[in-house]
């Protein structure tokens, strides 16, 4: 006759903590293999849809996801080419933007000697000294990059190869998915499975949204101002401001760079003023109607998850966290003593600042006020 041991709560603890010790060291061990893996799936749930549409058209499974995986390289070629072309530009451009910032160097070391009292001569020292030692660690950051990149080139040419196999064989994949939890737990793991896709489906079809919305506004913020390569730095703020968090404030700081560059100290402020007011909109209307009604997590997970994807897979981790933190939430719901985790993960209070846009409204206003001067122009 078997028993239950039950443990007692530190014991439980210890194991738990053992357990997430080795599930992240694993995660981040094996990252080469898993992240290629982690963004395929993600990508292939995506774009299932279409494929589930041909091949209701009476194509051939293994051609239609060839057809889909074309149309979305097409994309990304065209993109890249677009970046390639307004970097083009940029580059020609380069050696005057070095001299304009090597004057503006010359002239922050004299103000700070002149404000600290130190000469010129030890801040020139300094720099060169600095200099120095980041050229003598330069090989371990070199060594470092090229890994870096080794893993980057394999994942780029491993992923569309994992994303058509996990489509060619997502019924299989779905089939072992119910075999394996049994078929008392046939509709639960149907649920789970059909709010997974759809969760990570409108969180990528909002993330989309949400960088084409901020890069229109980038491109004509930047228009308006008169800025240098504004098409360029739209769409790379744009591309910044996916990361969750900490992409807008690197954005900004280039935008910042360009223009005391390119223009005078005062257009600093005009570019701050400029994204601050891009952000307050993506924050308070795009990204909680667009973007955040699909994953329903709070702030406090989401900054928590970004930096620990980050420690754990770096940049892509910055990328994955969200939509992987959803899924989890979606489970914790699921099984009734995780509900309270999956609590934990979600967001029940109300926004910080309300910015109701109800245009339909503004334009009925309008309309009615319009109305009501016609009608006092006409007695």
């Amino acid at each position: 006759m078997s028993t239950l041991i039950k443990l007692p709560f530190y014991a439980k603890t210890a194991l738990l903590l053992i357990g997430l010790y080795v599930f992240v060291s694993i995660l981040s061990i094996g990252q080469d293999i898993i992240l290629p893996l982690v963004y395929a799936a993600i990508i292939a749930i995506s774009v299932s849809p279409v494929v589930s549409f041909l091949v209701k058209k009476k194509i051939n499974r293994a051609i239609a996801i060839f057809i889909v995986l074309i149309l979305a390289l097409m994309f990304i070629v065209g993109l890249i080419l677009l970046l390639v072309s307004q970097a083009s530009m940029f580059s020609q451009a380069w050696p005057q933007l070095v001299l304009k910032f090597d004057d503006l160097c010359d002239q922050a070391i004299n103000w700070a000697s002149g404000w600290l009292g130190v000469s010129i001569r030890q801040i020139n020292t300094w720099i060169t000294d600095t200099k120095a030692d980041l050229w003598n660690n330069s090989n371990a950051v070199i060594g470092i990059t090229l890994t870096t990149m080794s893993g980057v080139l394999a994942a780029i040419f491993l992923t569309p190869v994992y994303i058509f196999m996990i489509l060619f064989y997502q019924p299989h994949l779905v089939e072992f998915a119910h075999r394996l939890f049994g078929v008392s737990n046939n509709s639960q793991v149907s649920e789970i499975l059909t709010e997974t896709k759809t969760i990570i489906q409108g969180y990528l079809v909002g993330l989309f949204a949400e960088f084409a919305i901020v890069a229109v506004l980038n491109i004509l913020g930047l228009l308006v101002l008169r800025m240098e390569y504004a098409i360029l730095l739209g769409i790379v703020g744009a591309l910044l401001n996916v990361i969750p968090y900490l992409g807008g404030i690197i954005a900004m700081g280039l935008f910042a760079a360009i223009a005391l560059v390119t223009k005078s100290p005062i257009y600093i402020a005009y570019v701050i003023v400029l994204y601050s007011v891009i952000q307050f909109i993506d924050n308070n209307y795009i990204v909680p109607k667009i973007v955040g009604s699909k994953v329903k997590l709070n702030a406090l997970i989401s900054i928590v998850a970004v930096i620990v994807g980050a420690a754990i897979w770096g940049i892509p981790g910055m990328f994955l966290s969200i939509p992987l933190t959803a899924v989890i939430k979606l489970v914790l719901d699921r099984i009734e003593p995780w509900k309270p985790w999956g609590f934990l993960l979600g967001d029940t209070m109300p926004p910080l600042v309300k910015l109701d846009l109800n245009f339909s409204a503004i334009v009925k206003k309008t309309k009615r006020k319009e109305k009501s001067v016609k009608d006092v122009t006409k007695d």
